[in-house]
């Protein structure tokens, strides 16, 4: 961590393609090493979302160091001091679904542990996610299950972060903050 910046727990709110991910890059652009947690599966039967990782990608400086997983309790509590980003917890609730089950499985112990891995985390943090409820309900009950715990999420993450920034087309909007980070 940069001695001019102290520990700081970021959530970083938005919509689809509001930049959310580039503005958390940003915020720890000063770090010389930051561990950057990509929680979306690579599905090569999808170009789309290929040239999206892709672009994330090269976004990256070279001294970032990628962790790709869907157990982002566990590399949070592997190393609770370097500077991490985690993208996207939309990304790692889906997994955590497709793992738990999408019709009764409870992701309350995932969500549990990810929001207590948070709390102990002792580093610069900023985690990616998507902002609901800005729209309409999902028409199918697993759409609206996964609004419903996303909102849940994003929520207990609010509690235990200092900061929480909703970025609107590239700008943020703080919601909770600190002069830590500005």
């Amino acid at each position: 961590m940069s001695e001019s910046r102290q520990a700081v727990r970021t959530l970083v709110l938005g919509g689809i393609r509001s930049g959310k991910s580039r503005w958390a890059e940003t915020a720890l652009a000063d770090e010389s090493v930051v561990r950057y947690v990509a929680t979306g599966a690579l599905a090569d039967s999808d170009p789309s979302w290929a040239r999206r990782v892709a672009a994330h990608r090269e976004r990256r400086p070279e001294s970032w160091r990628t962790v790709e997983t869907d157990d982002v309790a566990a590399v949070l509590r592997d190393d609770s001091v370097t500077a991490t980003m985690v993208d996207d917890l939309g990304s790692w609730l889906t997994a955590t679904f497709d793992r738990r089950g999408w019709d009764g499985g409870s992701v309350t112990p995932d969500v549990d542990d990810l929001v207590g891995a948070v709390e102990t985390f002792t580093g610069r943090l900023a985690l990616v996610s998507p902002e609901v409820g800005l729209t309409v309900v999902a028409a199918t009950a697993s759409g609206r299950r996964f609004t419903d715990e996303l909102g849940t999420l994003n929520q207990k993450l609010a509690q235990c972060c200092e900061q929480v920034v909703l970025v609107v087309a590239g700008l943020p909007v703080w919601v909770k903050s600190t002069k830590a980070l500005s």
